[in-house]
C-alpha cells in the first residue's frame, strides 16, 4: 500500500514537472502532423484527377499510408517526450490511460485501430465505391478516426472507422477503376423474352460506359416469376463513377426498343397496385 501511493505521488510529481513549453511543443507537433495529412491528402487527389484511371487508384492508394506515416512519426515525437518525463511511473500512467480507454475513450481508440487495420488490411481504398453498414457510396477520404464517403445523391458521410469491426464490408471494384454494375428490368410474363433479351444486350454493348475485355464480359440472364420475367444485365463501366450513367443509358436505350417491339411491363394490377387517379391540369 506504501509502495502504491509512493508511485503515485511520484508520477504526481512528474506530471507537475511537465513545463508549458514542453505542452506546447507537443501540441503543435500534433498541429502540424495534422495539417500536413490534410495538405498531402488534398495536393495527391487532386494530382490523381489529371491522371488516367489506372493511375489515379495508384496514387489514391498511397494516401492513408502517407498520412499514418506522418501521424506515426508524430506520435513517436510525443510518446518519447512522455517516456523522457515519467521515466519509471510510465507503466504507472499506462495503466491509468489503459483504464481511461476502458471506460471513456473507448470508442475513439476503437476508431484509432480501425483506421490502422483499415490502412493496412485494405479492405477498401479511396476511390473505391463501397457499402459498410446502411452506407454506400465512393471512398474520398480514410482518417484516423472516420472514412468519408460520397453518396449517389452527392452526400457527404463520415463513418466511424470501428464499423468495420461489426459491419461488413463491400467493395465494388477494390481498388480496379473498373465496376461491375447489375442492371434488372422487369417484363410482361407473357413477353418475347428472346428478342427482349436481345435487345438489352445490344444496349448494353453499345453503351459508351462500357467496359468489356476477355476477363470482364457480359452475362445476361432471365428467370419467369409468377407474373413477370426478370431480365438481368451483369457488365464492368471503364469508370467506377459511370455507374449510374451507364445503368440510366441501357434503361432508356432498351426501354424504346422494348416499345417499338411490342415488350411490355409488367401490369401493375396484377402486382395489387393500387390505381392512380388521373388529374386534369
Amino acid at each position: 500500500m506504501a509502495n502504491g501511493d509512493t508511485s503515485a505521488q511520484q508520477l504526481l510529481e512528474s506530471i507537475r514537472s511537465i513545463d508549458t513549453q514542453t505542452l506546447i511543443t507537443m501540441f503543435l507537433v500534433f498541429s502540424i502532423a495534422y495539417i500536413l495529412g490534410k495538405i498531402v491528402t488534398i495536393l495527391l487527389s487532386k494530382l490523381s484527377d489529371k491522371l488516367s484511371q489506372s493511375g489515379r487508384v495508384k496514387v489514391k492508394l498511397i494516401i492513408p499510408v502517407v498520412k499514418f506515416v506522418i501521424y506515426i512519426v508524430a506520435f513517436y515525437y510525443i510518446f518519447r517526450q512522455i517516456f523522457i518525463i515519467f521515466g519509471t511511473e510510465l507503466f504507472l500512467l499506462t495503466g491509468i490511460l489503459g483504464a481511461s480507454i476502458g471506460f471513456g475513450v473507448k470508442d475513439l481508440f476503437a476508431d484509432f485501430v480501425g483506421g490502422i487495420v483499415i490502412t493496412f488490411e485494405k479492405p477498401y481504398q479511396i476511390g473505391d465505391k463501397i457499402a459498410l453498414g446502411n452506407y454506400y457510396g465512393e471512398v474520398t477520404d480514410i482518417g484516423l478516426r472516420a472514412t468519408k464517403l460520397v453518396t449517389p445523391d452527392d452526400n457527404a458521410v463520415t463513418v466511424p472507422n470501428n464499423l468495420i469491426f461489426n459491419e461488413s464490408v463491400a467493395s465494388g471494384n477494390s481498388g480496379a477503376s473498373e465496376m461491375m454494375v447489375v442492371i434488372d428490368l422487369y417484363i410482361a410474363g407473357e413477353s418475347d423474352v428472346e428478342a427482349a433479351m436481345r435487345i438489352l444486350r445490344e444496349a448494353v454493348v453499345s453503351s459508351k460506359y462500357v467496359y468489356i475485355s476477355k476477363k470482364r464480359p457480359v452475362t445476361l440472364l432471365h428467370k419467369a416469376l409468377p407474373f413477370y420475367t426478370r431480365l438481368r444485365a451483369k457488365a464492368y463501366v471503364n469508370d467506377l463513377r459511370d455507374e449510374f450513367k451507364f445503368e440510366s443509358d441501357v434503361h432508356t436505350r432498351t426501354w424504346i426498343e422494348f416499345q417499338k417491339n411490342g415488350i411490355r411491363p409488367p401490369q401493375l394490377h396484377i402486382l395489387n397496385v393500387p390505381p392512380v387517379e388521373e388529374i386534369s391540369e
